[in-house]
């Protein structure tokens, strides 16, 4: 612990000790902060920890299909809209104002997917898992075969002149 921990965090870095005032022990305390550096502590702990699942999507582009799956658990199902529009995938869900335990909410969020090139937009696919996962499914077009003009050319041995054959035997068409 150290003993003047404002000269070992810089200026611009949040503190937590003013809650330390509320502490029982005035704030002597240890606390994890006190171990670590102040960039490692403030820089990758905290945002790893910060992170949001909500905002989490996948989307895989493989040669049959375009897989797109999104969490949109905070959403009922007759909340959650999907459309095709051109060449994207739209979806939108929205859930109007709901009292929770901090007070009131309302979400609402839009997500536009530019399908690839040889989907087939008129035959997308959406499916919600229980947990909450919103999956789309494009197949894309399957790659036709052009019928190729190749053939066989044969190949026909001539057989040489009998004026080539004394070009050859008096040493002048070599």
């Amino acid at each position: 612990m150290a003993l003047l921990p404002w000269v070992s965090r810089s200026w611009w870095e949040p503190s937590d000790y003013p809650s330390r005032v509320f502490d029982p022990f005035f704030g002597l305390r240890s606390y994890d902060s006190d171990f670590l550096p102040p960039t490692l502590y403030h820089g990758l702990v905290q945002p790893i920890i910060d992170i949001d699942p909500t905002y989490l999507s996948e989307v895989k582009n493989d040669p049959d299909q375009f897989k797109v799956m999104v969490n949109v658990s905070h959403f009922k199902p007759e909340e959650i809209e999907v459309r095709t529009n051109d060449n994207s995938v739209i979806i939108h869900a929205k859930h109007e104002e709901k009292i929770d335990e901090h007070g009131f909410v309302t979400r609402e969020f839009m997500r536009r997917y530019v399908l690839p090139e040889g989907t087939e937009a008129e035959n997308v696919n959406s499916s919600l898992s229980p947990n909450g996962i919103l999956t789309i499914e494009a197949p894309k077009k399957a790659v036709e075969s052009t019928p190729s003009n190749e053939r066989n050319v044969p190949i026909t041995v001539e057989k040489p002149s009998f004026g080539s054959r004394l070009k050859r035997w008096f040493g002048f068409g070599k």
